[in-house]
């Protein structure tokens, strides 16, 4: 019993400090904040988690921040190899932006980190970079020569990110609509065409 209660008060505290994070930015973020989030005692983030940076450690490896590789693809992967270049890079992107839309939380913590990144902020980082590099080290493939595949990825992983995060709090880019699906289906019908068009 003892064993589930600890279990239970730290997914409480990793979904605190998720809450914490998206709503008062990485400025107000502590172990205080955290603590009143999830109505247990401060010394619980110590003894779990070491402080507040083990902490958001655990959020962004385990607190549901960012999606996996099985989340992108979406399929069994032998279904996912078979499929040309092009088409594997625009399904991984058009579920890239549906796993963000599903993640209100970290559309937040991704508009504050942009404008407040700081020690906290790299745990964020980290995850993404691992999961980056494991897709690579799984899926990656050369591509056109004349294609800097790496840059190609970080320019529209990129460009998804800022759209998803400022679709919170702003209905246009742009004079597009991407507060409402009809402008994200417009969104990943150009990334497929301009996957077809470069990868192909």
């Amino acid at each position: 019993m003892a064993s589930r209660d600890k279990e239970a008060t730290k997914a409480k505290l990793i979904q605190a400090a998720g809450q914490v994070m998206a709503r008062d930015g990485f400025a107000k973020m502590g172990v205080n904040a955290v603590a009143r989030e999830a109505n247990v005692d401060k010394v619980l983030i110590y003894r779990y988690f070491g402080g507040l940076e083990g902490l958001i450690k655990a959020y962004a490896e385990e607190g549901d921040f960012w999606p996996g590789v099985e989340e992108l693809i979406a399929e069994p992967e032998a279904i996912y190899r078979a499929r040309p270049a092009a088409e594997q890079m625009a399904r991984v992107f058009r579920h890239l932006i549906s796993a963000l839309r599903r993640r209100p939380v970290t559309l937040e913590i991704l508009a504050w980190e942009m404008a407040d990144g700081n020690e906290l902020t790299k745990h964020l980082d980290e995850v993404r970079e691992a999961l980056g590099r494991e897709f690579t080290r799984r899926f990656g493939h050369a591509g056109p020569a004349e294609v800097d595949l790496m840059a190609f990825s970080a320019l529209m992983a990129a460009s998804i990110n800022y759209l998803t995060a400022r679709s919170r709090h702003n209905k246009s880019f742009n004079g597009m609509d991407i507060s409402r699906d009809e402008g994200w289906k417009r969104i990943e019908e150009t990334i497929s065409t301009v996957c077809l068009k470069v990868l192909s």
